[in-house]
């Protein structure tokens, strides 16, 4: 059962609606699934920090909802708690692989301000999953490495991205590629929204589970 809340939101429209999934009130946030999955599998943080690749202290923060997990953190946090990433959050479905820029809708990890369209669709043997992310002013993601690779394109804004400490300013229409293994962050150290094509190799959601 999915007890995370999806913020869903038009794609061309700034206002955020979030959406409760029929939960039952002091229902968990995701810090709080993490702990509860973590403790069934009398798992230590630091346990679970050697398998996702991610700080003790990071992942601590995470779990007293002090800190929200990126998509990409979120996803090695599920893989070392051997769990589908639907057992945190969901994400709209996309259809026969098509997607409309008016009709698109936004989610969040819990209430983060870092808010996703999801482009990939579901199918046997896919290795690519592609969102838009909008990186709202001054948000800094956690240090991550993990296998495979990524592209991030920069469709309007500017981010700051950090590949094992090489500092690297794009701008829109700016693209890096690398190997994923390789640790990396990025900031938005800029007043405004940065939007980002972020396409990877790192297999996110599986079942294409939508919201209700």
């Amino acid at each position: 059962m999915i007890n995370a809340k999806l913020a869903q939101v038009n794609a061309n429209d700034d206002t955020l609606i979030t959406e409760g999934r029929s939960e039952p009130s002091g229902s968990l946030l995701v810090g709080g699934l993490i702990r509860e999955r973590r403790r069934s599998l009398n798992m230590t943080l630091k346990e679970l920090g050697e398998l996702a690749s991610l700080s003790v202290g990071f992942l601590s923060q995470v779990e007293r909802d002090q800190a929200t997990p990126s998509l990409g953190a979120l996803s090695m946090i599920a893989r070392g708690l051997d769990v589908d990433m639907e057992f945190f959050v969901s994400s709209p479905a996309v259809h026969r692989g098509r997607t409309r820029h008016n009709e698109r809708q936004s989610f969040s990890v819990d209430d983060s301000s870092l808010r996703y369209e999801r482009l990939g669709a579901d199918f046997a043997g896919k290795s690519l999953s592609s969102f838009i992310i909008h990186v709202p002013a001054g948000y800094k993601s956690e240090t991550v490495s993990h296998e495979g690779e990524e592209i991030i394109f920069i469709l309007s804004g500017e981010v700051v991205t950090y590949v094992e400490g090489e500092k690297v300013v794009l701008g829109e229409g700016d693209s890096l590629h690398f190997r994923s293994t390789r640790q990396h962050s990025w900031e938005n150290l800029t007043k405004e929204t940065c939007k980002i094509l972020w396409t990877g190799t790192a297999p996110l959601f599986r079942n294409g589970a939508s919201a209700k």
